[in-house]
């Protein structure tokens, strides 16, 4: 991987993990989703107008397709994450949808997309997934817990974290193909399916009108920071793609394990540090094997 893409895999992380702890601050759901959605479109227009008015017009089916396609796995991605955050814990919930969607993405990149994973890259890809498992707990996570509510706490946060997970396989396939194979530009494309997310959700909107407006006044500072930093990330990530293949930088984002650890160990206080670390190390060691595979 060229180092100008794995720094902006590295910065896009730090902002990834910065999103998801206000987002578990938050607490929210649909309506909140909603709320977010808004956000973005108000504060992205500028950028979405500058990068788009050349480009939009040439646009066929296909980049339409795609577009919608993102948006609406996109749309369940963050309603599961925020049950998952809801049901469950930021450092159960966060390592395993990071976790196992790499895992997926890679898979596919190289069985649908073409792409090819060294040994190097391979190895990469299984000391980050399986870093992301002792992030998460390791063991632990199938041994029963004397606590009910802890256990099943447990549960809830690997099951939303594997259906997290599944969505992200899904949305990073969608999009590296916006990018990689329809030559997409990463911010218009990341600024229309924030747009086309809207009316997708306006079945929310009609159940939730009064219910917003409770969200805005409590959950406003925290929707204003995702809306802020969950686009941003994500760009980052886009014009990563356009430098590496995604099965390499699809995994390189989960060293953003390193500073969730740190946010839900030291903000959170949720436990097992020296389990987490080792599996940072882990993270560290597979980052490295695929900047170089």
């Amino acid at each position: 991987m060229p180092l100008t893409a794995l720094a902006l895999v590295l910065l896009a992380a730090v902002l990834h993990a910065s999103w998801n702890f206000a987002a578990k601050r938050a607490g929210g759901d649909q309506r909140f989703v909603l709320l977010v959605g808004l956000i973005t479109i108000v504060i992205w227009l500028p950028a979405g107008l500058w990068f788009g008015w050349r480009e939009v017009p040439r646009w066929g089916w296909a980049e339409w397709a795609a577009i919608a396609a993102s948006a609406a796995v996109h749309l369940l991605y963050f309603n599961a994450l925020l049950t998952g955050y809801r049901k469950g814990d930021l450092t159960v919930v966060y390592p395993l949808a990071r976790g196992s969607g790499p895992l997926l993405t890679a898979s596919v990149a190289v069985l649908l997309l073409g792409e090819s994973l060294s040994a190097a890259g391979a190895a990469g890809v299984l000391a980050v997934c399986g870093g992301v498992f002792l992030v998460a707990g390791g063991p632990a996570l199938w041994r029963p817990a004397h606590d009910t509510a802890a256990r099943e706490r447990v549960r809830a946060g690997v099951r939303w974290g594997l259906i997290t997970g599944t969505t992200i396989a899904g949305y990073s396939v969608i999009d590296g193909y916006a990018i990689k194979v329809l030559a997409v530009g990463p911010v218009i494309f990341d600024y229309a399916c924030n747009l086309l997310r809207v009316p997708l959700q306006l079945p929310t909107l009609l159940r939730h009108r009064r219910g917003l407006r409770g969200v805005w006044r409590t959950q406003w500072k925290h929707a204003l920071v995702v809306a802020t930093l969950s686009p941003a990330a994500y760009i980052l990530v886009l014009y990563a793609l356009t430098l590496a293949p995604l099965s390499h930088v699809a995994p390189a984002r989960e060293v953003s394990m390193l500073v969730a650890a740190l946010l839900g160990g030291r903000l959170l206080g949720e436990g097992d540090r020296a389990l987490r670390l080792l599996g940072a190390g882990c993270i560290a060691a597979g980052v490295v094997a695929l900047s170089v595979g």
